[in-house]
Order: structure tokens, then sequence, then C-alpha cells
């Protein structure tokens, strides 16, 4: 495990820059990565080349015994490109360009983009391929941020219909497949077809429509990022290339990006991702105070755990917070100790390098109320003495695996983006409803690894599928097969309820399962806050939110019925008998207290272990037979290690601080208060 620091020297005079190199290799830095927005200066004017500035910057890394990591600079074209190439400029859905002055106005179907992208990194490269310091690039910056995955102009209208005729074959079997016989939607060539802009009825697209660009759209960006990624392999096959994804990022799907990348990065800003959330407390609440300083732990956890299973295995935190950011809408400075314990949060959950954003404040541009390692002044801010401290604990530390689960949870970026075309209730979030139960499992210390839904299923005890909408035959067969081999299936609200295609089906959800299931869906509505939503459970009686369905259970286990509504008396959750093995159906989207008592049923059946439930701010992760216990409270607590050894830390565990534990998560105990 070690750190790593963005860096930018362009910002800076050259005689700061060994100052600060040499006060980053004082700090334990070991990675510095730089370049991602830095096009103009490398290029000022069209073949104009200067790179000696950079090659300096890298030289003095390497001088001081750390390592670069150079990062392709696409994500900023500069003036004089759009200038001479302004169909490069991605479009609105009203087709309004999106003008230069900020970042990321490119089309990722632009032909002319393509051809200047791959220009720029073949020279950029030719500068670096034998440069010893350089060990790995990260390909671009945060494709998608700022809405820009999906594009809609011509070129992307064009590169659509290709998309299209090559999927479908025949524009009447895309008419057959859409349903394009309602509201008279059909083509008569692939030509007619456009992208998605505005249209009446609250801009109610063809939901398969929708689901098609989207899917187009984000095999757009897999396809740019492998011309990228080809670049950089020919030009020097020991350079690690990774690329630097976001939280909860629904518009791309990561895994299939990540297969060109050899591991997958992601930029943590923890304050940040609590006030974007839907499923933590509005920051100006008093119930959302505690996150304003220190996150939402479980938000956190899950995208590492995601950007795990993405790499299938260690992971990069290219940006880590290291200080206040950008008022999204607030700004808190995190509390004392948060830089190291985010860092720790990370490297539990399998990260292998924290890189902190930034190694010092901008003092210009639209970054300069974002935190750094140091003041704008270049003097030591709060975040620094923390990644130095950070820097010394990793080195007490072994070479660790990545963690390993015995719960696999699915990911389906596809049933996600048909959630978003229909969410029917604007409080269903595919990742909040992925989180109830990643947090509810996370708070009896389990590790979850969030797969693809093409994983390998056998290597788990347990399974939770949540929302598979569009559920496809080839995988009800394999969760079946899973199932039957002894496995336990927790399959949760709106499953196979669509097809591949985004139509509902010609057999009630969930499809293809209810035959293993036992059960059909017979029944389902959305929930406005304030309505009283209540189900039985094992003899105890639960609050739920959000969605409900009620089921006609053929063969199964009715273990859940509704207590309130029109689906009174109505079973909510059901459980069947499945080969040696068991499904089993949520049908209702549970709090806390529910989604605890389902899951851990769940890991009972599975026979795997699991301790007390832990107090909201605090967590156990644990990575190779070492167990991180992590205080998120302003207030101490204290741990029981058992039989094992304490590495870092103490038993007392102070505010936003830490221990390390050689020993199973199990066997440690956790007392709120001291």
């Amino acid at each position: 495990m070690n750190t790593g620091v963005c860096y930018f020297p362009e910002h800076w005079d050259r005689q700061r820059w060994e100052t600060d190199i040499e006060r980053m290799a004082e700090a334990g830095i070991e990675y510095v990565r730089m370049a991602e927005f830095s096009w103009n200066r490398m290029e000022p004017e069209p073949g104009t080349y200067e790179f000696e500035w950079l090659k300096e910057a890298v030289d003095l890394v390497g001088d001081h015994g750390m390592q670069a990591v150079l990062c392709t600079p696409t994500a900023t074209p500069p003036k004089w490109l759009v200038d001479e190439y302004p169909g490069i400029r991605q479009e609105e859905r009203d087709g309004t360009p999106r003008e230069f002055g900020s970042r990321r106005h490119y089309c990722f179907n632009s032909p002319e983009y393509r051809r200047e992208s791959r220009r720029i990194i073949a020279e950029m490269v030719g500068n670096f391929a034998e440069n010893e310091s350089v060990a790995g690039w990260q390909t671009d910056n945060e494709f998608g941020c700022h809405d820009t995955t999906r594009c809609y102009c011509d070129d992307c209208a064009s590169a659509f219909r290709t998309w299209l005729r090559e999927k479908y074959g025949s524009i009447e079997t895309l008419n057959e497949a859409w349903g394009n016989a309602f509201w008279s939607q059909e083509y008569s060539s692939f030509a007619e077809i456009d992208v998605p802009g505005p249209t009446p009825a609250q801009d109610q697209h063809h939901p398969s429509r929708l689901l098609d660009y989207d899917r187009f759209a984000s095999d757009s960006v897999v396809e740019y990022n492998r011309l990228q990624t080809e670049i950089l392999r020919e030009a020097n096959p020991d350079w690690f290339i990774t690329h630097n994804f976001m939280s909860d990022f629904s518009d791309i799907d990561a895994f299939s990006v990540s297969e060109d990348l050899d591991f997958a990065s992601w930029d943590c800003y923890p304050t940040l991702f609590s006030q974007r959330t839907s499923d933590t407390p509005d920051p100006a609440s008093d119930a959302g105070s505690d996150y304003q300083r220190v996150g939402d732990p479980d938000m956190v956890g899950m995208n590492h755990a995601l950007y795990r299973g993405v790499s299938e295995g260690p992971f990069w935190v290219m940006e880590s917070q290291s200080g206040d950011i950008r008022a999204f809408p607030y700004s808190a400075e995190p509390a004392d100790g948060m830089v190291r314990l985010w860092s720790h949060q990370a490297v539990a959950h399998g990260c292998d390098v924290v890189s902190y954003f930034r190694w010092r404040r901008c003092r210009f541009g639209q970054e300069q109320y974002w935190g750094g390692l140091n003041n704008y002044d270049g003097s030591p801010d709060r975040g620094l003495p923390e990644a130095t401290d950070t820097a010394r604990d990793f080195e007490k530390l072994p070479d660790l695996g990545a963690p390993s689960g015995d719960v696999a949870m699915l990911v389906d970026y596809e049933s996600l983006w048909a959630l978003e075309t229909e969410p029917h209730t604007p409080e269903f979030d595919y990742f909040a409803h992925l989180r109830t139960y990643y947090r509810a499992l996370r708070s009896r210390g389990v590790t979850v690894d969030l797969v693809s839904t093409s994983g390998k299923l056998s290597d788990y005890a347990a399974v939770v599928a949540p929302s598979l909408h569009l559920l496809d035959r080839g995988l009800a067969e394999r969760l079946t097969e899973y199932v039957s081999d002894g496995g336990e299936l927790l399959l949760t609200i709106r499953t196979a309820m669509k097809d591949e295609y985004h139509k509902l089906r010609d057999e009630l959800a969930p499809g293809p399962l209810a035959e293993p299931l036992g059960a059909r869906v017979e029944q389902h509505e959305s929930l406005a806050p304030g309505l009283e939503t209540r189900v039985s459970y094992d003899g105890e009686s639960y609050e739920y939110r959000t969605w409900g369905e009620w089921l006609t259970a053929d063969d199964a286990t009715v273990v859940g019925r509704h207590e309130t509504g029109v689906a009174e008396r109505e079973p909510a959750i059901v459980r069947n008998d499945c080969g040696n093995g068991h499904v089993t159906y949520a049908g209702v989207w549970p709090e806390a207290e529910l989604a605890d008592a389902i899951t851990t049923s769940l890991l009972e059946r599975a026979d795997v272990p699991f301790g007390e439930r832990l107090p909201e701010f605090v967590r156990i992760t644990e990575r190779d037979g070492y167990t991180w216990v992590m205080n998120f409270k302003p207030d101490p607590i204290e741990i029981d290690p058992g039989n094992g050894t304490l590495v870092l830390g103490e038993t007392t565990i102070g505010a936003h601080d830490l221990a390390v534990v050689g020993a199973p998560s199990h066997e440690i105990d956790v007392v709120e208060g001291v």
C-alpha cells in the first residue's frame, strides 16, 4: 500500500517544482499524477509540441525516488482545436453546442476528435516511452463527468444508426423488438432514427429507444477508451493503465470500460457524496450534521467494493479528499483525522494506492476553493500531517491481497438505465436501493463483493441481486443453477419485470425466475413519503418505503405479509426451496430494521459468520486476514480483539480513528461508548 498525490506543475513557477516534489518525498508519497488537463501546454499551437517542461517535472519525481503517473490530456481540448474543428463539441438535446470554457466539451463519436486524440497521445507517449520514472497512465479524466456521456450531435446520430443496424440487422426486427406500434412510432429505415431530442409528453421518449441510446453512449466511451489504451500498450507494455471513475456513476458501464484497463481507479470525495445521494440525510438537517464532516461510510465503502469488483482485485483511489470542497452546496472542513481514516478505509477495501487531490490549492480557475494538502501559498494545510502519518502507517502493513467476501451483490448497468428511464417515483434510485442491503450487511461486519451479472457465482455462499429489472433467460438459468447447487439467493423489487428490450414480459414478474421462486408478482405500487407502509416478517412488524409489491405464492412459503394499504394481508416476502438452496424475494424496499432482519436470515442459511450489529458510524472491514475497525463517530469506542494482535492503534479507538487487528472481523467485538 502506498500514497500518491495529484500535481499540476503547469500551475506553478518552475522554481517551485523542486521544493514541492522534495516535500512530497518527505511526506512519504510514492506516486505523482500529472498532465490530465495540459494539452494546450504540450501543444500551444497546431503541430508545435513542448514536452520539456513535463519531462523536467517527471525527472524531478524520479530523482526523489518517486514514480510518475501521466494522463492523456483529452479531457480538455484547447481553444485552437475547438476553433479549427467546431464539430468536435458535444451538443445538448436541443442542439445547443457545449462551448469552450470548462472541460469535457468533446464528443466521443467525433471522427475529428478521435483522430486528434490519437495524434496528441502518440506524440506524448513517444516522449516518455523510455522514461523509467513513468510507472503508468490514466486515460482521460472522469469519463462522463458533468453529464457528458450522452451527446446529441450529428456524429452521434450517425454512429447510433450504425450501432442499431449492427445490433438488429433489419428495421423490421428493431420495430418488433422495441414495440414501435405504440403511438405510431414505426420506422421504415435506420436512416429515420434520430438521437432522442426534446419531445412532448414530459419528455417521454419510447423507453426502448432510450435504453438502446444509453447502451450506445456507454459503448462509445468503451471505444474511445480503447483507442487510448491501444496506443499506450503499443508504446510500452510494461506501463499500467487505469481510468478514474466516479461515485454512484450510472451513465457508463464501468465493467465494460475496464476490460481494456489493468485496474480501475475512482475519485473519492466523501463530504461531497453525502450531499448528493438520496439515502443519506439532508446535510442541512440535524440528522445529516454528522455526515457533513465524515461523509457516509457505506456510500464510500460500496464504491470501493464496486471498483474492486470492476478491477477483479486491487484498485486505486486516484483522487482522495484532502480538505474542503467547492460548495455542493456546502463545504464543511472534514473532521480532524478524516484524511487518514478515509485513506485506511480505502486500503481496507482493497485499494493499493491512495492518491490525494491535490498537492496545493490552486490560485486561479474553477477549483480555487477546492482544498489540498497545502494551502494556496504553499504552506502545509490540515491534510498534510495526516497524509504523512498515513504513509508511515502503510509501511507497517504487509503486502495484502484484495478482500474476498462470502456474499456477492450483483450490479447491472442496463437494469439501472431502464429504471432511470421509468423510475415511477422520484425516490427510486438504483444505487440507493443496492446500498439498503449493502448497509445492512456491512453493519454486521460482512465483506460484500460487488460483481457483474456475468461474474462467477459459485465462489459465494450468498448472492444479493437487487432489482435485476431486465433479467434475461441466460442469467435466470445461471441463478437457478447457483441455487440448485446450494446457493442462497435474495431477489428484490422490480426483478425481471422487463425483457432485454425494455418491454413488459408475456408472463408476470419475476418472469423466468417465477418457477424456482414458486411465486409471481401480482401487483406493484410506488409510494409517496407520508403513506403508512408496514409489513410483518418473522413475527415482527417493520417499516418499508418507496416501492411495494404483493405476490401470489404458488409453491413458495410466505414469510412476510403487508399490514397496511390495499395490499393488507397479501404476501410481501416469500422464500422457496430450490434444489439444495433457497430463493428469497423481498417485494418491498425495506427500512434499516427490516433489511437487517432479511439479510441476517440470509447469512444464517448460507452459514456466513457475522457479528453483532455495529453502531451507525462504526465499520469493520477484513482484508486478507487483517481487520480494520474504523470509528467515524465523534466519540471513542472500545474493542475486544479476542485472540487477534493489534497491528495499528489501541483497544480504545478515539474519534475519527482506527485500529488494525490481525484477526477475522467476526471475532472482534465493539462496545459503543467508553
